[in-house]
């Protein structure tokens, strides 16, 4: 039985998801005064703490702000979520203006996202009776666009979500439930969840900010909301003697992480990296006694695929 972890190295691949010392490129479409104003709020934030912090880097820049006033703190946590769900974002003239979706689960314009279709044939490939789940640090919505509502859940069999079905047969009649048997453990929170512990069907929380997430910061404390989904996570790595991490940069400030890795992942007895500069010291402090291997890019095609779960 293997499990599957993947970091922000996996979304970079698949859709071009910024990493973190990306993250403040902003890179996102303003089309209110809202939003041009939370905007500005960041930049000229940023651009203050830069020229005092010449050395520094954006986990300590959003740790400073997380220590900030409400007024001030906020537009940067709006912004974080908002640039990364701004691939899935799309507009429609409609009733004399422009309305903002972000994509459903179960959308077919998913489907026109450079990248997920690649990213989709791989962890489809990798899907079935021999996985006991999927671990991702990521708040963005790329693997359950990939998975679809019958392919996963979030620890609990048929649950419901908040919100319509694909736009635009959209029915509220007929709630969105997740019916699918690989469990998806969001350790750091989504863009589809909020702080009230409500689950939608769509990530509109990347547009108003409003999501629930662990920022990207050097000191992470488990919210009181994800408890559930860390010790889904320890259980999915506990059900597993394999374990295949797409991404991940085993930084010295993810404790959190670190220690889950470590604890509930103890029994694996062989561990295979997807990164292009893997940090195999790290690797080999948390699993001393696996068999740890490398490889990128991922394979390519249904024979590749084979051969690379073979390997595992």
């Amino acid at each position: 039985m293997y499990s599957l972890f993947l970091g922000a190295g996996f979304s970079k691949w698949a859709v071009n998801l910024p990493l973190v010392n990306e993250l403040f490129d902003f890179k996102i479409i303003v089309s209110n005064q809202t939003d041009e104003k939370r905007i500005t709020s960041v930049k000229l934030l940023k651009l203050a703490w830069d020229k005092k912090h010449p050395d520094g880097n954006n986990e300590q820049f959003i740790t400073y702000t997380l220590e900030l006033e409400q007024k001030q703190r906020e537009p940067v946590l709006w912004y974080i979520v908002r640039r990364l769900s701004e691939p899935f974002i799309w507009k429609e003239f409609h009733a004399q203006r422009w309305r903002r979706h972000v994509l459903n689960i179960d959308e077919h314009r998913k489907y026109s996202v450079e990248g997920l279709s690649k990213a989709g044939v791989l962890i489809q490939g990798l899907v079935g009776l021999s996985i006991s789940g999927i671990i991702t640090t990521n708040y963005d919505m790329v693997l359950e666009y990939i998975l679809g509502t019958k392919g996963f859940n979030y620890g609990i069999p048929n649950q419901e979500l908040v919100g319509r079905g694909p736009y635009p047969l959209a029915n509220w009649q007929n709630p969105v439930r997740l019916t699918g048997n690989t469990k998806l453990a969001k350790i750091h929170g989504s863009v589809s969840w909020d702080q009230e512990g409500y689950y939608y069907s769509d990530g509109r929380r990347g547009i108003t900010g409003k999501a629930l997430i662990v920022a990207p910061t050097s000191e992470k404390d488990i919210p009181g909301q994800l408890r559930d989904t860390w010790s889904l996570a320890e259980q999915i790595l506990k059900q597993s003697d394999k374990l295949l991490i797409f991404g991940f940069a085993f930084n010295p400030y993810d404790q959190l992480v670190l220690d889950l890795l470590r604890k509930a992942g103890k029994n694996h007895r062989s561990v295979l990296l997807v990164d292009k500069k893997p940090n195999l010291d790290a690797v080999k402090q948390l699993w001393p006694r696996a068999d740890i291997a490398y490889c990128f890019p991922p394979p390519d095609g249904d024979d590749q695929l084979r051969k690379w779960k073979d390997a595992l």
